[in-house]
């Protein structure tokens, strides 16, 4: 019963969170920013009271390993909310950050040498594909242009959507490094997954400043956005802009996404925890699209197909079955 809790949060947490990044992204595609932010200071000082006890519980993990998946996390988290900017729409960010493996599995054996079975590499061209196919399925939806006088947007849109592209590529590899690298350092000081959760945030915070006059823009945006006509006869809400309500809501449900996938972690296995992630991401993914009416043709949902069943074949999750099933035949024996 320990992961029923977790597991509930994870999709309450998680799907909850797209919604409002939606809302955010819909209105203003470019505050990325503001919105990594404000998930950072909140995590920050909910690990400073909690897990860090007002800074009097000393940390297991040097500092100076910290400062080095600080980097990594940072740089990854702006690149991706970065890409927003650059003419990607939500279904295909999920999409593209779904083709993780890819990246691990290519670092891995980059960096550590690792070599693996053939079921192993038939996922990775699965993924490949499908990340291919709605890749390319994203870019024939950009505005080619009627006339003359839209040639020049046309190209310009697909420039800048190349960009988004390469900011995605980017980040893709630079999670998969950090992971890595995390893997070696919980090999050494043993899994401190919550003291790891506040010190990335916390230690992150000064890099914000880099960003402070697209925080300080975009802040000005928000305070102008309208209210929300839903909210006109609640106290205290009636006149909060709606852009801050929906970061509001982001950030929360954000806090209880991540701190709910590190808390199923040490409760599941690596292959519940695999399919509880991607079942999540397909349902966010189907949400999107739905809700928010963003354009899916056929080779999205092929590409989404090969995406998501290469990451199951990944997890080896016929194997893991039979494995289960075969359990309380040897206890009993």
């Amino acid at each position: 019963m320990g992961a029923v809790i977790p597991i509930l949060f994870v999709f309450i947490g998680c799907c909850t969170n797209v919604v409002f990044l939606e809302l955010l992204i819909k209105d203003e595609p470019g505050s990325g920013n503001i919105i990594t932010c404000a998930q950072f200071v909140f995590i920050s000082l909910e690990g400073f009271i909690f897990t860090a006890d007002f800074g009097r519980k000393k940390n297991i993990v040097p500092i100076r390993d910290y400062m080095v998946l600080v980097v990594m996390f940072f740089i990854v988290n702006v690149t991706n909310n970065l890409a927003f900017g650059f003419n990607i729409s939500m279904p295909l960010h999920m999409i593209f950050r779904s083709g993780g493996l890819i990246a691990n599995m290519i670092m891995a054996i980059v960096v550590l040498g690792r070599r693996y079975t053939l079921d192993k590499y038939v996922s990775v061209i699965m993924i490949t594909i499908g990340t291919t196919v709605c890749t390319f399925a994203s870019a024939e939806t950009l505005d080619e242009g009627g006339d003359e006088g839209e040639v020049t947007t046309g190209i310009s849109q697909f420039v800048t959507w190349l960009m988004g592209i390469g900011l995605l590529t980017f980040a893709l590899f630079m999670s998969a490094r950090m992971g890595i690298f995390q893997e070696c350092l919980y090999s050494t000081h043993g899994k401190q997954s919550r003291e790891a959760l506040f010190y990335i945030h916390a230690l992150s915070l000064p890099g914000f400043l880099l960003t402070g006059s697209s925080i300080a823009t975009h802040a000005v945006k928000f305070n102008s956005s309208p209210t929300l006509p839903l909210l006109a006869s609640v106290p205290f809400l009636a006149t909060v802009p709606k852009l801050w309500l929906f970061l509001l809501g982001n950030t929360l449900t954000q806090y209880v996404c991540i701190s709910s996938v590190f808390a199923l972690t040490s409760e599941c296995t690596s292959l519940t925890v695999t399919l509880i992630l991607t079942l999540r991401k397909f349902l966010s993914l189907t949400f999107s699209i739905i809700y928010f009416q963003n354009p899916f043709t056929i080779s999205h949902w092929v590409g989404t197909a090969l995406v998501f069943g290469g990451t199951l074949l990944f997890a080896d999750i016929k194997c893991k079955i039979q494995e289960a099933m075969s359990s309380p035949r040897e206890k009993v024996e």
